[in-house]
């Protein structure tokens, strides 16, 4: 019996080990990656491993593009939408999980519908808006159209349902209002589900191209992610610049992740699994 426990949890580790290496894999070559030459990027077959390595793609970067003022943007862009978002999806959330009104459901159910509408049919009346209110090419034009979610709105709502009503009875026996009882009572509870949304909403506008990119017209305003696209051209793409930009911007969503994975794990576990 003993052999064959040892034998299970030998096969179990070797069967972690080998996925472990496939998910690293990308990430290992993408780093070791950037410390090559553009010729050695170039051969064929590719290698894993350099003759050689430099920190030449990386100067490239800094000198190329104003990497820092890309930094600052997204961060200001990035860490606004996801505070603010979260904030209201959360009220949105408890405002459908626990308040009758008239009409509840339908609202709901017209905010579930949005999901399925392509990011590409709004691009032209949210750019005409935009440019009409007079905040294109500005921090207020990159982060009021995302300062609400309907997918943020329905994880925070199922995290709500989860939780028991006498919470919410036992404060309105105290006197407290509606807001008082969700920012007081409610709100400390969702810590995990506000953390993972708030992971997702971060990520999402990080790494996001195209909505930075159609909002912006000055280099000075670009993302981290319309900054590497400069490296892309026409008839010519700088791998390695480009390898080592994306690196530079991978880094601070690990570091982010890293200490709020267990907040992401506790919120996955418990949100957007019941309606």
């Amino acid at each position: 019996m003993g052999k064959k426990m040892t034998w299970g949890k030998a096969a179990s580790y070797t069967g972690i080990l080998f996925l472990l290496v496939i998910v690293l894999h990308p990430f290992l070559w993408l780093f070791i990656s950037t410390f090559k030459v553009e010729q050695e990027l170039l051969k064929y077959p590719p290698t894993f491993f350099a003759e050689f390595y430099t920190l030449s793609q990386y100067m490239n970067v800094w000198d190329r593009i104003p990497l820092l003022d890309f930094f600052v943007n997204t961060v200001i862009f990035a860490v606004t939408v996801a505070v603010v978002s979260v904030f209201l999806d959360s009220m949105a959330g408890y405002a459908f999980a626990r308040i009758r009104f008239r009409g509840n459901k339908l609202l709901f159910t017209l905010i579930l519908i949005t999901l399925m509408v392509p990011f590409q049919v709004l691009m032209i009346p949210l750019f005409v808006e935009v440019y009409k209110l007079g905040i294109l090419n500005t921090y207020w034009g990159l982060i009021l159209p995302r300062a609400s979610s309907a997918l943020g709105i329905f994880l925070m709502r199922s995290f709500f349902i989860s939780l028991p009503k006498d919470l919410e009875e036992s404060g309105r026996v105290d006197g407290l209002n509606e807001f008082r009882i969700y920012w007081n009572i409610m709100l400390p509870l969702c810590k995990p589900a506000m953390v993972t949304l708030g992971i997702f909403h971060l990520m999402n506008n990080w790494n996001d191209l195209l909505y930075p990119l159609m909002m912006t017209s000055s280099t000075e305003m670009r993302t981290l992610s319309a900054g590497i696209a400069m490296f892309v051209g026409q008839r010519s793409i700088e791998y390695g610049a480009t390898l080592a930009a994306a690196t530079l911007a991978l880094l601070p969503l690990l570091f982010v992740y890293a200490i709020a994975q267990k907040y992401f794990v506790q919120g996955v576990a418990t949100s957007g699994l019941k309606g």
